[in-house]
């Protein structure tokens, strides 16, 4: 019997919740995948991205940095007619740039994961909430993460002050 959390009710919230919230993750794909779906929600709620997810998946070629990496300004605009994702320029660009760096990051460090993984010594943080009042938008940790790597480049990562790089292409 798993135990829910107040906010996993329904779908398909239960069902991210029941197979992936807190659960550690190590797969570079999916790590972009949760990275730009993060992006794509804010200002928003997850359960607005959730139900959009498996528009997102098709539309970002299943998150595979690489190939999101060569998005051109004709994918940027067919994004932008894409009614199954949130179709703001800026968060379509900043998934753009931060295919990229992601990779840079994977050259740097092998792969995302080590690095990821790397601010927590590879130990995931087990919370223990009571309820609502227990969550927090951010913590020192997530503060700092997103510090490094707005400091390598990547956008939309964390409190609002980015402006995708990718503003010179023309997009």
């Amino acid at each position: 019997m798993i135990r829910r959390c107040f906010w996993a009710e329904e779908e398909p919230m239960r069902g991210y919740h029941d197979r992936e919230w807190g659960i550690p993750q190590h797969e570079d794909r999916k790590l972009f995948e949760f990275l730009s779906l993060e992006a794509a929600q804010a200002g928003l709620s997850w359960l607005t991205i959730l139900k959009r997810r498996n528009s997102y998946r098709i539309a970002f070629k299943n998150f595979d940095p690489r190939k999101v990496s060569r998005f051109n300004a004709t994918d940027v605009k067919r994004l932008l007619e894409n009614s199954g994702i949130i179709r703001n320029r800026l968060k379509i660009i900043a998934t753009i740039n931060n295919a990229k760096r992601f990779i840079e990051v994977q050259k740097e460090f092998d792969s995302f994961d080590k690095y990821i993984w790397g601010f927590v010594k590879g130990n995931p943080i087990v919370n223990k909430l009571r309820g609502k009042s227990g969550i927090v938008a951010t913590t020192p940790l997530s503060d700092l993460i997103s510090k490094d790597l707005k400091k390598k480049g990547f956008t939309f990562v964390g409190r609002p002050s980015a402006t995708p790089t990718c503003r010179r292409s023309g997009w």
